[in-house]
């Protein structure tokens, strides 16, 4: 018998190490792929899809969002992995009902370094992920920004949302040396394109997820601010948590050299 308390401090109690674990998340599906549990994992989402030998092999569940519990019962779960944020919180109390569930909040590289080393040792993978953890912060270490920028950063349009403060994505700004212009805005917050006219950033960055910008928004948001430097970005690199970080540095390192 053990028991963990997870990131909302909720405390659960294991008899044995899981064998049957659920993740509803995706970034953290990867880091339980490059754990080594591709035994222990039954169940993931729609939109787990890397790796994508599990998003064709393992059975889905449904969205983040939109969990199929029927599906869930059905594969017998001795744990599910949730995150505040990108689940339903009505679905997670139900399904807390009757499986154990483990939360994670992320909204700093501390919080997801954490949540590493915590699912590590549940699924008694401690060493692994202590590996993962110290690589991720040799690579964060490399991150150069010789001349920091003012930034924008948009993940939705209509209406134009953009990463404010208290999210993963502006801590990974911060990471970047990049300095949020809606910084002083919670969340994600809507943008009208007389505000980011007003802003006028320095840079731009279009997100890939959750909507997929193009080269033709790039163009139209570049006669709105035409001093601005604007790029399509990988979104998984600057909002993905999980094992996904030991690829973020060098990726960002490639997007601060663009500017």
């Amino acid at each position: 018998m053990f028991q963990t308390i997870d990131q909302l401090g909720k405390e659960i109690q294991f008899k044995n190490f899981p064998t049957r674990i659920i993740s509803l998340v995706p970034s953290q599906t990867e880091l339980l792929y490059d754990l080594g549990l591709t035994n222990e994992v039954v169940g993931i989402t729609k939109f787990c899809i890397h790796p994508e030998i599990w998003y064709r092999s393992k059975t889905r569940i449904g969205g983040t969002k939109n969990i199929n519990l029927k599906k869930i019962a059905a594969l017998q779960p001795d744990l599910i992995i949730g995150n505040k944020e990108e689940n339903s919180k009505e679905q997670i109390q139900q399904l807390m009902q009757l499986y154990p569930v483990w939360m994670s909040d992320i909204k700093t590289l501390a919080d997801a370094l954490n949540m590493i080393g915590k699912i590590g040792e549940l699924v008694n993978r401690k060493e692994k992920a202590n590996e993962i953890i110290t690589q991720i912060k040799s690579n964060f270490a490399t991150i150069i920004n010789p001349l920091p920028k003012t930034c924008a950063y948009f993940i939705w349009k209509n209406p134009y949302l953009c990463a404010g403060s208290d999210t993963f994505i502006d801590a990974m700004f911060q990471a970047c040396s990049f300095q949020n212009v809606f910084s002083n805005l919670s969340r994600y917050p809507e943008i009208n394109l007389q505000k980011l006219e007003q802003m006028q950033p320095e840079v731009i960055l279009l997100s890939s997820e959750p909507y997929p910008f193009k080269e033709a928004d790039k163009e139209h948001l570049q006669k709105i601010c035409p001093g601005s430097k604007i790029q399509l970005v990988d979104g998984e690199m600057f909002s993905w948590y999980g094992s996904r970080l030991l690829k973020s540095p060098a990726y960002f390192n490639t997007v601060i050299n663009n500017f």
